[in-house]
Order: structure tokens, then sequence, then C-alpha cells
């Protein structure tokens, strides 16, 4: 096959994450040719397990990925280990390998990266004892000596919601800019309050065992929670569509997940950061049953450019 040599779909979905493979699934079962792009580098690689998805808690990230892509493969969906370097009007989808596709609707489901602090050891311990969620590693941490890291904007909302989980939680101040109210609230629900800057996290055995401060100060504690910043992993093709997006770059779309650029849709961390895998498999599975209804609207209009003048044909919109 030409590299370069275009080929036609309905949809291309544009990341293979949890969104974007119930997307297809639902496409695929729609008897409709659908490709998904993945460049391979999930969010929750780091992560030996995921949790709160009923009938797949506990299950690694990437046995996940594995039996989602042999279902929508079973459906006829092509998979394409690649990443998109730019989609043109008309939805012309360039590959990096090469490959060109074109496609009549687009659904981006590129996730998101999370913006860590510059602190020796974070990038080695994230997903195992640097933790950002509660509801995906709170249970495995219950009753530890926990911590959490000063860093974005609500920081001290992240502790009080960690202290669902131990008794036993220091909140170290680091950078951030600790008010008195907020003090007053860690303290009413006696969450220890640590101030100086965290230098590096003490690792003995491959295990958290404590906290180093910048003056020497070594805080024990089995794991830590941060709340990072976000950056959606749309590489500019959402705003190079003509997307709206929000303040902090995130697309903004309605409840079926279609964005304001006709025939382009967004499902799961690319539009929420804060969206956990069963939801971003819920908000896929939305917006691949509006993606449908479109297209058979289409459909009906081009039928009608090709069977002549008729009466008018009143569709029913399906909704689940």
């Amino acid at each position: 096959m030409d590299p370069q040599e275009d080929q036609a779909y309905d949809v291309v979905v544009v990341g293979g994450g949890a969104a974007g493979l119930s997307a297809a699934l639902v496409l695929g079962r729609a008897r409709r040719r659908v490709a998904v792009v993945d460049a391979g580098s999930p969010r929750n690689a780091p992560a030996s397990h995921m949790q709160g998805f009923v009938s797949r808690d506990g299950m690694a990230p990437a046995d996940f990925a594995a039996v989602g892509r042999a279902e929508v493969a079973g459906y006829g969906v092509e998979l394409l280990e690649d990443q998109v370097l730019g989609i043109e009007p008309g939805f012309v989808v360039r590959l990096t390998g090469g490959r060109v596709l074109t496609a009549r609707r687009i659904l981006v489901a590129t996730g998101v990266g999370d913006e860590l602090p510059d602190i020796p050891g974070v990038r080695e311990r994230w997903g195992r004892d640097l933790l950002h969620c509660p509801y995906c590693h709170g249970w495995e941490v219950r009753d530890q000596p926990l911590g959490v890291l000063g860093t974005h904007p609500g920081s001290v909302q992240h502790a009080q919601l960690v202290r669902q989980w131990s008794d036993d939680v220091v909140f170290f101040v680091h950078t951030y800019d600790l008010t008195a109210a907020e003090q007053t609230q860690l303290e009413a629900r006696a969450i220890r309050i640590v101030r100086g800057e965290v230098a590096r996290r003490v690792v003995e055995a491959d295990r958290l065992t404590g906290v180093e401060l910048s003056d020497g100060r070594v805080i024990a504690r089995t794991a830590v929670f941060i709340r990072p910043g976000n950056l959606p992993h749309a590489d500019g093709l959402l705003g190079g569509l003509g997307c709206e997006l929000d303040e902090a770059g995130f697309v903004t779309v309605d409840a079926t997940g279609r964005t304001s650029t006709v025939g382009v849709w967004a499902a799961g961390n690319v539009v929420d950061p804060r969206a956990q895998v069963i939801t971003s498999a819920g908000a896929g599975s939305a917006a691949a049953i509006a993606i449908n209804a479109d297209l058979v609207q289409d459909d009906i209009e081009r039928a009608l450019d090709h069977h002549g003048p008729s009466t008018t044909v009143q569709v029913l919109d399906f909704k689940p």
C-alpha cells in the first residue's frame, strides 16, 4: 500500500484509552468504518492497577487496554499505532508514519498530561507511592502515614479528601500559600501542617519511607498525594480545528461531547482531567451514539440527493 494513499473512514478516533476504545466499540457495533489512532502513552501507564470500574476493579491498565483493543478489533475497527500530525479541513488526517486518512467525523480522546513538581524522585515514584487520586489509590494505602504536597490551588481540599482514608495525614506546605482559614480547617480535622520546602523523597528498598525537607528534617511517610496541574494532550488538534477552549485550554463540549466545530467530538480526560476510567468510558460511549446519529442524518440527506425530489422526512433522534 502506498503510505500516502487516502483511506476513508466514517470516524477517526484519535486516542486509544478508555474513551476512545469505548467509542470505537459502539461505532464498530453500529457497522461504521472506524480507525483508532493511538500513540501508546496512556496517562495511567505507571499505575499497577485501576480502581472504581465495576467488574474491572483492580485490573492492570495494560490488561484493560489489551482487552479493549481485542474487543473493538472483533468488530472490524482498525487500530493504528501512530500519532496524528494534523487534521486538515474536510477531516484529512495525516499521521507521522506517512498514512493519510479521511473521515466524515472526528473524535478526539487523547487524554491529559500531569504537571509534576520538580523534586528529585517524583517522576520515578509517580503512580507507585506518589499518587494523585484518592479514589484510585486511597483504599490501597488506608490507615498508613500519608502526606499531601502543597503545590497547586486546591491542594488543601485534596488533603481534606485524603483524610477520609487515614487518621495520620501531613500537609506539606512546600510552596503553597496557605491561608489562615485553610490552616484552621486542616487543624480542625487533625491534619498536621509541616512548613518548609520539600527537597526529596526518601526511598529505601524501593519503598517510600519519608519526605526530606530542605532543612534536613525527614518526616516518615509511606505515600504522598499531590494535586497536579493538567494539560490536555490535544497537541493543538482541537484548537487547530477551531474548537472553543476554556481558560485552562480544555475543549468545551455539550453533554454528548460535541464541540463547537461541526463534525468534531471530544471525550475523556481531554475534556475533564478529573474523569476516572469508568467516567471516560461512559463519555466515549455517549459521544459514539451521538456521532452515529449525526452520520445517520447525513446518510439520509445523501440518499435524498440521489433519490430526487421527495416529501419531507421526519427523523426521530434516538436518546437512550
